[in-house]
């Protein structure tokens, strides 16, 4: 017997559902058996797939969440300059910028809105620095800003 889509290959092996002839290059081991590439149907999985209007979304609430919280960071900060206080306000907007963007997206996940909120979180850093009654730079910062980073990609992982 010959494979379906190798007609070179000699194989014993047939799809467990539609019975075609199929080698080991062209097998697709699932939960129920061998199958073919046909019956397989490797699709993502509904929390990782996205369409255009879900990516309007998230960048929208990307920019709303990182002027909110850059000028809440800012006004904060500035009231409060502790510098360790700093590094907490990081992972909080890392936090809120992640989850509010969930929330828009009906709780979907993925690489391109890892990519959002980490882009939200440092923008909301940039913002804090811009606003006048911002705040100031000093080291503590980067460690905030890594931080908030973090945060806000593992929540959407």
């Amino acid at each position: 017997m010959k494979c379906a889509t190798h007609p070179e290959v000699e194989t014993n092996l047939r799809c467990g559902k539609c019975d075609k002839p199929i080698c080991p290059r062209c097998m697709i081991q699932t939960p129920v058996g061998a199958r073919c590439r046909d019956c397989a149907r490797l699709n993502k999985l509904p929390t990782y797939r996205m369409s255009t209007q879900y990516y309007f979304r998230a960048v929208g609430t990307a920019l709303g969440m990182a002027a909110a919280t850059g000028a809440l960071w800012g006004l904060v900060a500035s009231y409060i300059p502790f510098f360790y206080l700093n590094i907490l306000l990081g992972a909080a907007v890392g936090y809120g910028c992640a989850e509010i963007i969930s929330l828009a997206v009906n709780r979907k996940r993925g690489k391109s809105l890892m990519v959002i909120a980490g882009l939200a979180t440092g923008l909301s850093y940039l913002i804090a620095l811009v606003v006048p009654w911002g705040i100031h730079f000093n080291y503590f910062d980067i460690l905030a800003i890594g931080v908030g980073l973090f945060v806000s990609v593992s929540r959407l992982r």
